[in-house]
């Protein structure tokens, strides 16, 4: 249902009216009424829920996800408010109240999903004063929209007569009701403020005959007539609490300098005087949106000078109540510069915990650069807000200007006029100052001075500071991967993961698996790799927010690891359990490796063409600076390119990246130089030339010595299997042996050249050997599905393999053949 119009024409009334006298009985009715900070979807999304969590307990798994990480996807809330209203008994009615201060793509967008998702018998209404970007052309050609349009809405001349007589208690003859029902066109809004006015005067007649004009004169005469025809207490309680958005007693006095705000109210409220009540205590109202701004502009009209001491009066009573947003908005608005950048920083622990980061910005513009500098924390703000844009030059600067604000002295914790949070943020920019200048060494590939700001943060980092430390280890450990000393990347980087649990951030903490799982890999450790993500996944299952934000990265990440041992079908189920959690159950940085995966599967199964394509989609969603980038995309672009023969590509990628002048190699560059000595080789097989054999042996000696140095045995594994074919090839031979033959076919066939081959000369597959392993026990097909996690399908066609490779028919005659090998 659409309920739009110009202001003042009833929508929100016709909406209460029509919930309250339904004929198919009064539905359940969750009412949002917007305003501009809804822009945030975070904030919009909150409030949503909050608004459907006091009819019912629809919103309970919503509020959880909200509460459990600090942002979490549009679409992943309101799948869970779909959820819950589609098994809510009853009917249910939303209604959006002004929606037309909505101006976000991403509400709009948020609001479309309901749309196009909402169970039957809920319904959405939205009262707006401007058409919606929303698909309303859709929604009228399928017969689901109700629209009530300002010809709607209008007063015919009976229902003005019945409004000024029986509600406004007027007395006016039909030639007047008449006269004022044509020139308000049924405008409900101006035939309430002319019945105010209509209170006080004596000629009626007069009146009638002199109101006319457009609605926005007739609004400034009919305010200016109301606010002239009150006493003068309630003229000046209504211009000096006019810039209040929420009224409550104790508030209006503190503007007022009085101590009947609370009567006042009432007293407003029962005249039908632009208030309305916010909650059924009757405690907080508002004014009507028409008449605030009526009032407002009265009063900077009247009084200018006493609008900047009003804002502050308000500033001053919502922080001693805690309510520092309020107080910040207030501030900004009239108070001096110092006090508003004082309640910023006061606020942002919060601001920064609910991850109000457009409110941030906003505020951060409003203030003089000169008074941020002035403040450590407002400067690590404006930091942040420069690394979010790539302007790495600038968050060095802001970092400087927060050092150089910091205190000689850091505060007690009994420091005078200090809030804890304050304190604790004090203490803790020193360590935050450190790490931000790791996160700009990383992101510009410097490993020694991410190392550097690592230690100084973890050096400066109180021992209780555990997200801090976390953040520190993390860089440590992102630095030892980079220069290839994999066993300290996964100690420290373990560490790490055990700081986020102890500060608990588990969104975090199971998004380190996917480094550590990795690492793993590259240490051929695919099993330790496995368990790890396996964990993960079952830790996520037990926390909704945490597995709809990063489960789809985990499963990804397992699936790799099952690539790796051989079980393309299992890989393959896990990317698609990713898929189907969507594109918000995975971090930014991670997006690129669900195609990068997918490709490489592909590619093991014999169609190189989609490869390609699939590496195509992944290049672009890669972002750098996050992790070291040890297997890049166009060098596995490259190995496939080479297996299928198109050398002037590989040769094409390699110049671009200047591999051939890489010498001496760090690990970063060793993925590049063993696909160069694939090349290399291929390069030989094509015109026969001995010159590329020579430059690819002498180039695995190097990597050889360096992998060999820091134990990385994966990077073995592909280097010795190169070195035999490259062998092979000096030594003129065109049949390899087995072994080498083996190892060749897994480096064409396996994305990365990092393959942990089958342990016997069945070709099992370790997958096909765990499933032989239940197999041996007493265990049912569908109990040995769950035991694997995979579907009975899936569990007949490892079956139908393991038969094949053994050559039998039969369950038990594959556990003798098996144990017959020693394979089980």
């Amino acid at each position: 249902m659409l309920v739009s119009a110009p202001p003042g024409f009833g929508k929100t009334t016709v909406l209460s009216q029509w919930l309250k006298g339904s004929p198919e009985g009064t539905p359940a009715a969750a009412w949002l009424s917007l305003d501009e900070g809804d822009n945030d979807p975070q904030r919009f999304l909150s409030h949503l829920v909050a608004s459907l969590r006091t009819t019912d307990e629809v919103g309970t798994e919503a509020t959880q996800l909200l509460e459990a990480t600090a942002q979490p996807p549009i679409e992943t809330v309101l799948t869970s408010v779909v959820n819950g209203l589609d098994q809510s008994e009853g009917q249910w009615v939303l209604v959006l109240d002004d929606y037309h201060v909505i101006e976000s793509p991403e509400v709009h967008r948020a609001v479309t999903f309901l749309l196009d998702h909402l169970p039957p018998h809920t319904g959405l209404a939205i009262a707006t004063r401007a058409d919606p970007p929303l698909p309303l052309p859709r929604l009228r050609a399928r017969g689901e929209l109700v629209e009530l349009r300002a010809a709607d809405l209008r007063f015919t001349a009976t229902e003005t007569g019945e409004f000024l007589t029986d509600v406004m208690g007027v007395d006016l003859t039909s030639d007047e009701i008449d006269a004022l029902a044509n020139r308000t066109e049924g405008w409900v809004a101006g035939l309430q403020l002319a019945g105010l006015s209509l209170r006080q005067v004596e000629d009626t007649a007069g009146f009638v005959e002199a109101f006319t004009g457009t609605h926005r004169f007739v609004l400034d005469y009919l305010v200016d007539e109301v606010l002239r025809r009150q006493q003068p207490d309630i003229r000046r309680f209504l211009l000096d609490t006019a810039i209040l958005r929420e009224l409550a007693g104790p508030l209006c006095d503190a503007l007022t300098g009085r101590t009947d705000g609370e009567a006042t109210l009432e007293r407003l409220d029962r005249s039908n005087l632009f208030v309305v009540s916010l909650d059924e205590r009757r405690q907080w109202y508002r004014y009507h949106h028409l008449f605030a701004d009526a009032l407002r502009a009265r009063l900077t009209a009247e009084d200018p000078g006493r609008v900047p001491g009003l804002h502050q009066a308000a500033s001053e009573w919502y922080a001693a109540h805690g309510l520092l947003e309020d107080a910040v908005r207030h501030a900004l608005a009239g108070g001096p510069v110092d006090r508003a950048a004082g309640l910023f920083e006061r606020a942002v622990p919060d601001l920064r915990r609910r991850r109000q980061d457009r409110l941030m910005r906003e505020w951060l513009k409003k203030l003089p650069k000169e008074e941020v500098r002035r403040r450590a924390v407002l400067g690590v703000v404006a930091a942040w807000t420069r690394l979010s844009d790539g302007d790495f030059d600038g968050v060095e600067a802001w970092l400087g200007a927060a050092e150089r604000a910091l205190p000689q002295d850091l505060p007690s914790d009994d420091a005078p006029g200090m809030s804890p949070s304050m304190i604790e943020e004090l203490r803790s920019l020193p360590a935050s100052i450190a790490i931000y200048r790791a996160s700009v060494a990383q992101a510009r590939g410097d490993a020694a001075g991410t190392v550097e700001n690592a230690r100084q943060a973890l050096a400066k980092a109180g021992p209780d500071d555990h997200f801090a430390r976390g953040a520190a280890q993390g860089f440590l450990g992102l630095a030892a991967w980079a220069r290839g000393d994999l066993n300290g990347a996964v100690e420290t980087f373990t560490e790490a993961a055990h700081s986020l649990h102890e500060a608990g951030h588990l969104t975090d903490e199971l998004g380190m698996t996917v480094v550590l799982g990795s690492m793993r890999l590259a240490q051929a450790q695919p099993q330790v790799a496995r368990r790890l993500f396996e964990q993960a996944l079952e830790a996520a299952a037990r926390n909704p927010g945490a597995r709809l934000t990063i489960g789809g990265d985990l499963h990804v990440g397992l699936a790799e690891v099952l690539l790796e041992q051989g079980d393309l079908e299992t890989a393959e189920e896990h990317l698609q359990a990713s898929r189907a959690l969507g594109e918000t159950a995975s971090l930014l940085e991670n997006r690129h490796r669900w195609f990068v995966v997918m490709a490489r599967l592909r590619w093991a199964q014999g169609d190189p063409e989609a490869a390609l394509r699939l590496l195509d989609e992944a290049e672009p969603l890669y972002l750098p600076g996050y992790f070291p980038d040890v297997r890049p995309i166009p060098a596995l672009r490259a190995r496939i390119q080479i297996a299928q023969g198109q050398l002037a590509d590989a040769w094409a990628w390699a110049r671009k990246r200047g591999v051939e002048q890489h010498m001496d190699p760090t690990y970063v560059d060793e993925f590049d130089q063993l696909t160069l000595v694939r090349l290399l080789l291929a390069q030989h097989r094509a015109d026969g030339d001995a010159g590329p054999l020579d430059d690819a042996a002498a180039r695995l000696d190097r990597l050889e010595a360096a992998a060999h140095a820091t134990e990385r045995e994966a990077s073995l594994t592909e280097i010795r299997t190169l070195r035999g074919l490259v062998h092979a090839a000096q030594s003129g031979v065109t049949e390899a042996g087995p072994s080498v033959r083996e190892q060749a076919h897994s480096l064409s066939s396996a994305a990365y050249g990092i393959v942990v081959s089958p342990t016997d000369a069945t070709g099992l597959s370790e997958r096909e050997v765990e499933v032989l392993r239940l197999l041996a026990t007493t265990l049912g097909g569908p109990e040995i599905a769950r035991q694997l996690f995979v579907s009975v399908n899936t569990l007949r066609t490892h079956t139908k393999h393991i038969f094949t490779k053994l050559d039998v028919n039969t369950r038990q005659e594959a556990v003798r053949r098996a144990r017959e090998l020693g394979v089980i």
